[in-house]
């Protein structure tokens, strides 16, 4: 009895997180386009961004949109094109950044030598930074193919997820800074691996950092990158630009392997 209640309660959670994940990929809305910077042989961007199969294309403008205006030059890459990428020509970058949208679409997208080569430049000396769905593919899956940076680490959903709270305006405790409100959609929580950067309301870490191989990893559950269009019907206490320069800190420490204050 306790085998069989054991594989219904599996079955029930696979389709739970199923439906859960169908909806992260309207993080935003349905009608962004974003602009691609197709990535190139030989490539001296130091930035190559994820914009394949699965991804947010609203999310995808929001991180571009950081990234324009603190003046980051980066690529984009596909699902596609990351998968024609070798890790030595991946390590030609010094970040890789994964945005938010539905992570299992995004794993599967990818081959599992892509995920293989991923691991192996991030081990090599290329650094990460995992927005959301971004964060949940840096953990170690057998549903889909994520790339295995946080030690064999599996990540869950914050606990607002467990209330049937889809998306809202969260107050996370930053370490050695003001607590700010931030746009929450589906999320990751990272107990199990990483230096605590901020914490959600229940204590369990909403942004992490650390090192995995000779790459820096940064991960973080919350979309600090969001724009005001993505405030309806939330009330935040800390102003869209406030979050957002928190996205370009974030952008930048991944960029640099800099450690951000942690608790």
């Amino acid at each position: 009895m306790g085998w069989v209640m054991g594989k219904i309660y599996c079955v029930y959670f696979l389709l739970l997180v199923l439906t859960v994940l169908a909806a992260c990929r309207g993080i935003g809305g349905n009608t962004c386009v974003p602009v691609e910077h197709p990535a190139k042989p030989g490539d001296q961007k130091p930035v190559l961004l994820f914009t394949g199969t699965g991804t947010s294309p609203c999310d995808v403008i929001a991180v571009e949109a950081i990234m324009d205006g603190i003046h980051l030059d980066y690529a984009t890459a596909n699902s596609a094109q990351l998968n024609r990428l070798t890790d030595s020509q991946l390590g030609a970058y010094r970040l890789l950044l994964m945005p938010g949208g539905n992570f299992i679409d995004m794993g599967r997208s990818l081959t599992p030598a892509t995920a293989t080569n991923i691991h192996n430049a991030v081990n090599n000396g290329l650094n990460y930074l995992g927005i959301c769905a971004g964060g949940f593919l840096a953990g170690k899956s057998a549903y889909y193919n994520g790339f295995n940076l946080a030690s064999g680490a599996t990540f869950g959903f914050y606990s607002a997820e467990e209330k049937n709270i889809r998306k809202a305006a969260v107050p996370i405790t930053i370490a050695g800074g003001p607590g700010m409100d931030q746009y929450w959609q589906d999320g990751p929580q990272f107990t199990g691996w990483g230096s605590v950067v901020a914490k959600y309301p229940d204590n369990k870490p909403a942004i992490v950092e650390g090192k995995s191989g000779k790459g820096w990893v940064i991960l973080s559950g919350i979309h600090a990158e969001a724009p005001e269009n993505w405030r309806g019907g939330m009330d935040f206490s800390t102003p869209t630009n406030a979050d957002n320069a928190y996205a370009a800190k974030l952008i930048q420490a991944a960029l640099r392997g800099s450690a951000l204050q942690h608790y």
